[in-house]
């Protein structure tokens, strides 16, 4: 079995939606009638980079180009698997076309194992003047595309390239160096399967496009608004109220995750959630088509949601289950398999994102980070969540039935499992926990949702000192605006919060300060 390397950009139609068809016809690719030279052979998806958004080079005068990259595992030779590209390709809905333009989808291979290939004729290898219908491996134009470059980047960033014997980030790092393009955006995407919509951010620029998540808790026992919207006609008004006052998801929850919340069985969960969603998305205002997450941790509930109408999962627990901390435990492990299991399943036949929260339990537990200590002086907290929720992210994305990179976001938990000062830290040094570092660090690239509105630890904050005074989590605004400032500087995509009309002017303010 051999590992490739394979390219895929789209810029015609739903590109969204053509690239994860393209993806899917890769994985199902071994099942199908395709004229190959073999009856049987293996193919597998293991891995994805993130998703970026590019000018077009060479031919400018055409849309903008989505672009990604994924890892195979098969058993094909190259020349078959270039075969089996060109049959997706077709099936997706390219037609011959000028080269280098305009494509409903396109698919090359970048790498396959550590292999150099060239089926031309001597004679035809001083240019690359003509390619049609012959092929190189490695790619012979990768050295200039940072397109392509970027996304093998995320995926194998200490890969040395076997002809010019630089590592993939050493490559992209020289390309960046003499570019004159602007960075290209990243996005996140929604395809429910067609894509409702997109978003774009630029990691160089943090904070400045920071968007606002709406939080309905249709609970009776919620910690800032429990019983508030838990009625159908309430729970409207909410969310029209939301969307006027400019946010752009709503996460809608049905199971409070309070410290001594009761227990609520997933079919009461989904009687909660799913009419809620189903009455958004048959209104005739402009909350028809809002994008809507739900905040649950159980496969079933997240598969009724998006069922009536939901786009995104929202998991406090990242697809582990209530019990999988602490996580080196063995039973708790086979338990915690099953969950991921059936939370990935959900996520992949739906293509919808995620929310991966880093967490320990019960919000309330779990506060010692002492074992990461070696980061240094009040670090520990930040590298807990790194190395933690990345080794959970890890495997969500990566082997056979991963989710696509593009599709994650993560969240590193403020206020759950986090003393006061741990907190604090997470919040004033937000943007290491995605940061590319000297050590690898798996969370690097991904986007950041931030969740600090009213929250207990601002209300300890608040307490203390000779002059401090007692709280209810709907006196804590003020403070979650401080909060929402800082997690906006940090880089974070989402913030989610509950007052969007105030927070949502102090989200416009702090992204103004950081653009």
């Amino acid at each position: 079995v051999h590992k490739a390397v394979i390219a895929l950009g789209s810029n015609l139609g739903d590109k969204f939606h053509n690239i994860e068809y393209a993806l899917r016809l890769l994985e199902a690719c071994a099942t199908l009638d395709l004229e190959l030279e073999v009856s049987e052979w293996t193919m597998a998806v293991v891995d994805t980079s993130f998703m970026y958004e590019s000018a077009p080079m060479y031919i400018t005068e055409q849309p903008s180009f989505i672009n990604c990259a994924c890892i195979v595992e098969t058993d094909l030779k190259p020349t078959a698997l270039l075969r089996v590209l060109k049959q997706i390709e077709e099936t997706v809905g390219r037609v011959p076309s000028v080269r280098n333009g305009p494509r409903a989808v396109d698919l090359d291979i970048v790498f396959y194992g550590d292999a150099v290939i060239d089926t031309r004729p001597p004679e035809d290898r001083a240019s690359l003047d003509n390619l049609q219908g012959q092929m190189v491996v490695p790619h012979p134009r990768l050295h200039e595309r940072d397109f392509v470059l970027r996304p093998v980047a995320d995926m194998l960033p200490d890969y040395v390239h076997p002809a010019y014997c630089k590592s993939i980030k050493q490559m992209l790092s020289s390309l960046a160096s003499t570019s004159t393009e602007p960075p290209m955006k990243r996005h996140s995407v929604d395809p429910v399967p067609d894509t409702l919509t997109a978003w774009t951010y630029t990691p160089a620029k943090p904070g400045s496009d920071a968007m606002v998540m709406a939080t309905l808790n249709v609970t009776p026992d919620s910690f800032s608004d429990g019983a508030q919207h838990n009625q159908l006609s309430d729970a409207l008004n909410y969310v029209n109220e939301s969307i006027s006052a400019g946010c752009n998801i709503i996460d809608i929850g049905g199971y409070s995750t309070r410290p001594g919340a009761a227990f609520v069985s997933p079919e009461e969960e989904t009687r909660r959630v799913a009419p809620v969603v189903q009455a958004i998305r048959a209104n005739d205002g402009s909350s028809k088509d809002i994008p809507i997450s739900v905040d649950t941790f159980r496969a079933d509930v997240a598969e009724a949601a998006i069922k009536a109408g939901a786009n995104c999962i929202n998991d406090v627990y990242a697809f582990m289950g209530a019990d999988a901390y602490p996580f080196h435990d063995d039973h708790r492990r086979v338990k915690s398999d099953a969950v991921l299991v059936d939370m990935k399943a959900i996520a992949r036949r739906y293509a919808v994102p995620v929310v991966l929260m880093h967490s320990r339990g019960e919000a309330s537990q779990n506060k010692d980070y002492a074992t990461y200590e070696y980061a240094g002086k009040g670090a520990a907290v930040v590298e807990g969540v790194r190395v933690e929720l990345g080794d959970i992210v890890e495997r969500v994305v990566r082997g056979k039935g991963g989710l696509r990179r593009w599709l994650v976001i993560v969240d590193p938990g403020v206020g759950f499992s986090k003393t006061v000062e741990g907190n604090l830290a997470l919040l004033r040094d937000g943007a290491q926990v995605v940061a590319d570092c000297q050590h690898r660090n798996p969370l690097a690239g991904y986007p950041v949702l931030v969740g600090t509105s009213r929250k207990s630890f601002l209300g300890t904050i608040l307490q203390g000192g000779a002059d401090g005074r007692k709280t209810e989590a709907s006196d804590r605004d003020w403070a979650t605006a401080a909060a929402v400032t800082c997690a906006v500087q940090q880089g974070a995509l989402l913030i989610r919060i509950h007052d969007v009309k105030a927070m949502g002017d102090v989200v416009t303010v702090a992204k103004a300060l950081c653009s």
